[in-house]
């Protein structure tokens, strides 16, 4: 099964939801990770313009989101349930971290509907909720400050989904074709002249410069573009003395 087909069976859940705009805020974090499954457990205020509002342009999620009555009844049909909460140790359940539990999701979801649960913002999932789930994560926080936003709790576990899913990767870097050794040795000792003509090269040290320059080369990897494109303006600059020639230019020193 593809990750997108094993992301089409997730269910976010949010269960007793007291601020619109954070069920508005998590339509819109699922969307753009390619989840589109909203469960609401008895939400305080929904339809709500605030939720729209925040919804941007996940507003079809909205739409299609499933109220429900009673955790119990979201869960239903499902095969499997993790209960995101903050009070892991009170409970005293084995506790797993966004990216533990992100793949254990997907690997259930092979075989049904999976949920993830999340509480109310003020006071997260009571026990009896989290009794009804098989596993519990916890998002590790700033110990001092540990208060994260509902809508930045799904984002968090979304992109993590995502991630596991494999569906979630960076596209591929465009590939250019490296200069070679000789192009690359032509360019510095067309360098080399050119620092001469100009003076900027001290005849009496001219080792540490033309060292110094081959590094700073090296370190950038040049490519074939990259050689011709520099080559190119060092014969600008050659042409330019000859038509125009300078009235001096400061030499380099190095030491």
């Amino acid at each position: 099964m593809s990750g997108a087909a094993l992301l089409d069976r997730v269910r976010v859940v949010l269960c007793d939801t007291t601020h619109p705009g954070n069920i508005g805020a998590a339509a819109r974090a699922l969307k753009t990770m390619g989840l589109e499954r909203l469960y609401l457990v008895a939400p305080r205020y929904f339809p709500d313009p605030e939720a729209d509002a925040r919804a941007s342009n996940a507003r079809d999620l909205l739409e299609s989101a499933q109220v429900c009555t009673s955790l119990a009844q979201a869960l239903d049909g499902t095969v499997f349930a993790a209960a995101l909460t903050a009070r892991s140790r009170e409970l005293g359940q084995p506790t797993l971290a966004p990216r533990e539990a992100a793949p254990l999701l997907l690997a259930e979801a092979a075989a049904g509907d999976v949920a993830l649960v999340f509480g109310r913002e003020s006071s997260g999932l009571t026990r009896e909720q989290v009794n009804l789930c098989q596993r519990i994560v916890h998002i590790p926080t700033n110990p001092d400050y540990s208060s994260l936003n509902l809508a930045a709790a799904v984002q968090i576990m979304t992109y993590e989904l995502r991630m596991a899913a494999g569906i979630g990767t960076l596209p591929a870097p465009e590939v250019h074709e490296p200069a070679s050794f000789e192009e690359v040795e032509a360019f510095h000792l067309h360098l080399e002249q050119v620092m001469r003509e100009t003076g900027f090269l001290d005849p009496r040290k001219p080792r540490r410069l033309t060292q110094r320059m081959r590094r700073l080369f090296t370190r950038a990897r040049l490519e074939k573009e990259e050689v011709s494109l520099l080559r190119g303006l060092l014969k600008a600059m050659q042409a330019q003395r000859e038509t125009a020639p300078a009235a001096g230019v400061g030499r380099a020193t190095v030491d």
